[in-house]
C-alpha cells in the first residue's frame, strides 16, 4: 500500500469486489450487459417521447429527463467499474476521483428532485384534473425540470469543495468500485467533521425533504383515488402513477439506507451491494417499469416496433 500525500495529483486504487478471477469476469459480464440495456432502454424512452405527439406532455417530458439522467448516472460509474473487474486499470487520479464523485452524487440529487417534480405532476393530474393543463403548462414543467438539474449540481458544490481540500496521507486504497464519499472520509487524515456535517445536512434536505413532499403528494393522490365511484376510474387513475411509485420506492429505499445513517468501514461491503442496486439495477429497470406499467408508452413502443 502506497503512503504519502495523495491530494496532489496522485492516484487512488479501487478494489471493487473481492473474489477470484471467475467472479471478476462474471461481474464484468453482468455490469456490461446491464449497462448496454440501460443505455438502450433509456434512449428508447427519450426517442419515443420525442417522436410521438401523444407523449409530448409534462408527465413524459419529466420521464425523458429522468431517462437522460440515468444514461449519464450509470456512465459516470459503470465503465470504470468494468475495467476494474477485468483487471485492466484499478487506479484513478485524484482529480478524476473527485469529478466522478461529483457527477454521481450531483446526478443522484437531481434524480431526487425530478422524482419529486413527477410526484407533484401526478398530484395535479389526479387531484385537480380540470386545472391541470393550466397549472402544469409547458413553461412550468420546463422550469421544474431545469430547477431540478441546477439544484442537483449546485447543492453538491460545498461538500465536494470540502472533500477536495482534504489530505490523504495514509492508504490510497478505496474499498469500492467507484469513488464514494464514505471511502474517502475513511482514508482522509484531515478533520472531516465539516464535510460530514455538510453531507448529513444535504442528505436530510435532499433525501428526506423530497421524500416527505412525495409522500404527502401520494397521500393526496390515494385519498382522491379512493373517492372515485367507479372501479374502472380508480384503476385508470392509479395506473398513471403506479410506475412512478415503484421507482420511488426502489430509489428512496436504497438511498435512505446508504446515506441517512452513520457509515463505518465495517459496512463498506454492504454499501457496495446496495450501491449496485441504486447505480446499476434501478437505472436498468426504470425504462422497463415505465414501459410495462404505462399504456401510452407501451402503445408507442409497439407502434415503433411494428413500424406502423
Amino acid at each position: 500500500v502506497e503512503k504519502g500525500n495523495h491530494s496532489n495529483g496522485q492516484e487512488f486504487i479501487l478494489l471493487g469486489f473481492p473474489g477470484n478471477q471467475y467472479l471478476q469476469i462474471s461481474l464484468s459480464v453482468v455490469f456490461t450487459t446491464t449497462y448496454i440495456l440501460t443505455i438502450a432502454g433509456n434512449v428508447a424512452i427519450i426517442a419515443l417521447v420525442m417522436v410521438y405527439p401523444h407523449l409530448q406532455m409534462p408527465m413524459y417530458f419529466f420521464l425523458s429527463n429522468l431517462s437522460f439522467l440515468e444514461i449519464w448516472y450509470t456512465t459516470a460509474c459503470v465503465p470504470k467499474a468494468i475495467t476494474i473487474f477485468l483487471g485492466k486499470s484499478r487506479t484513478i487520479p485524484f482529480v478524476s476521483c473527485i469529478l466522478q464523485m461529483y457527477f454521481i452524487f450531483a446526478l443522484g440529487c437531481t434524480e431526487f428532485f425530478l422524482l419529486t417534480a413527477m410526484a407533484y405532476d401526478r398530484y395535479l393530474a389526479i387531484c385537480y384534473p380540470l386545472r391541470y393543463s393550466t397549472i402544469m403548462s409547458t413553461t412550468r414543467s420546463a422550469q421544474l425540470a431545469l430547477g431540478s438539474w441546477v439544484s442537483g449540481f449546485l447543492i453538491l458544490s460545498l461538500p465536494i469543495s470540502l472533500i477536495s481540500n482534504m489530505s490523504f496521507c495514509g492508504s490510497n486504497v478505496i474499498n469500492h468500485f467507484y469513488c464514494s464519499t464514505d471511502s474517502l472520509v475513511i482514508l482522509s487524515c484531515s478533520d472531516t467533521s465539516a464535510f460530514q456535517l455538510a453531507a448529513l445536512t444535504i442528505a436530510i434536505i435532499v433525501i428526506l425533504g423530497s421524500f416527505l413532499i412525495t409522500v404527502v403528494s401520494y397521500i393526496c393522490i390515494i385519498s382522491t383515488i379512493v373517492r372515485i365511484p367507479s372501479a374502472q376510474g380508480r384503476q385508470k387513475a392509479f395506473s398513471t402513477c403506479s410506475a412512478h411509485l415503484i421507482v420511488v420506492i426502489m430509489w428512496y429505499g436504497s438511498n435512505i439506507f446508504l446515506y441517512v445513517r452513520y457509515s463505518t468501514e465495517n459496512s463498506m461491503e454492504i454499501n457496495k451491494i446496495v450501491n449496485t442496486l441504486s447505480i446499476i439495477i434501478t437505472p436498468l429497470l426504470n425504462p422497463f417499469i415505465y414501459t410495462l406499467r404505462n399504456k401510452e408508452v407501451k402503445k408507442a413502443f409497439w407502434k415503433a416496433f411494428s413500424g406502423t
